[in-house]
């Protein structure tokens, strides 16, 4: 595998809208597309929201006001069983299974689930509890960073740092988060497990507010590895995010964006989530390794596209090159063009037809 390879998260999150069989051929989806994964949602509503919660503006929009947000996401869980079988699909179909927690005892039973890694959401970045429970399984942390500013950010990872470091620690705080972040020991924890996803939490998101440079200032801050969680229509931002060097993209998809569901209509279908993934490694390909040098495919047009020193004009031997029967043509197989000016002046050392290419002495 190329070590610059893109992780490809195919996000699925609520759009089975609580069915296993939906679940399943999104998975499917998302294998036959060339997805390195695809990640789901794990959470107990009422561990997430309260009663009084409203719904986000887009939520409104894309499902009414009949029911509360606690209402409708409950709808949307999958439990410990559910997940089970998704898992074991995805073994079948050989793509990685993730899923963001929501809350604590979720993180548990993913924990519990042998997942690879863990994703804590943009809503989650302040949410110090979670935080610190995740970075104490030890394992690898995808962090989106949606809504938040560069304190923020700090903040999050001085958690996630000490987490890392004291698993065990009952006593953590603030200030020792600071610490920890600011540590030769907590950076090297958050060099090994921890990866930033830039995002704009909005659905779907304007095109003016991705601001995908932000990737290059979390890097250039962080120094941790960087990707993009993209919520804008279309395919064309996370192939962008490719080409300015993400390392992960992560990108919601629906079997069908007709399907009733909160986060649908801010979705790709399969047709353009196996687009976005083919284009996205072209673009790995494309590239290459940032050394200036002909590559394979060109040498042979070397020959061929360049030019030659020429005699415009019969040349007799002992002529004097000049301007006048002296040019350059292709093909590149004889004296280089470079060598123009060189030769001006200098006296034929054999006879030309014309179009024949000068010959070194």
């Amino acid at each position: 595998m190329k070590t610059n390879r893109v992780y490809l998260i195919a996000e699925a999150g609520i759009n089975h809208n609580g069915s296993l069989k939906l679940a399943k051929r999104m998975i499917k989806v998302a294998a036959d597309a060339g997805a390195d994964a695809i990640k789901f949602q794990t959470f107990r509503a009422d561990r997430v929201i309260s009663r009084y919660a409203p719904k986000a503006d887009y939520q409104l929009q894309t499902t009414g006001n009949k029911e509360s947000q606690l209402e409708m996401v409950k709808k949307l869980e999958l439990n410990e069983l559910e997940h089970r079988e998704l898992i074991k699909e995805c073994k079948v179909r050989e793509i990685e299974f993730l899923s963001t927690p929501f809350d604590l005892e979720s993180l548990a039973m993913l924990v519990g689930l042998k997942v690879s890694r863990i994703k804590i959401s943009s809503g989650d970045i302040t949410n110090a509890p979670l935080l610190l429970k995740a970075a104490q399984t030890r394992k690898r942390i995808i962090l989106s960073t949606g809504m938040s500013t560069l304190d923020e950010v700090k903040i999050a990872l001085g958690m996630l740092a000490f987490g890392y470091l004291f698993p065990n620690n009952p006593t953590p705080s603030s200030h020792l988060f600071k610490k920890t972040f600011d540590s030769k020991e907590g950076q090297a924890w958050l060099n090994k497990k921890v990866s930033l996803l830039h995002c704009t939490t909005e659905y779907p998101a304007p095109f003016e507010d991705v601001n995908l440079r932000a990737m290059d200032t979390l890097k250039g801050i962080f120094g941790l590895r960087v990707g993009y969680s993209d919520h804008t229509t279309g395919i064309a931002i996370p192939i962008a995010a490719a080409a300015r060097g993400a390392s992960i993209i992560e990108k919601h998809f629906t079997l069908d964006r007709n399907l009733p569901g909160p986060d649908q209509k801010a979705s790709i279908e399969p047709d353009e989530l196996a687009a976005m993934v083919k284009s996205i490694r072209q673009v790995e390909d494309a590239l290459g390794t940032g050394e200036k040098r002909p590559s394979p495919s060109e040498l042979p047009n070397i020959k061929i596209a360049r030019r030659s020193l020429i005699a415009l004009k019969q040349i007799a031997k002992g002529e004097i090159f000049t301007e006048k029967n002296l040019g350059v043509k292709r093909p590149g197989t004889g004296v280089p063009a470079t060598h123009y000016y060189d030769w001006l002046g200098r006296t034929a050392d054999k006879d030309y037809e014309p179009d024949e290419l000068l010959e070194e002495k």
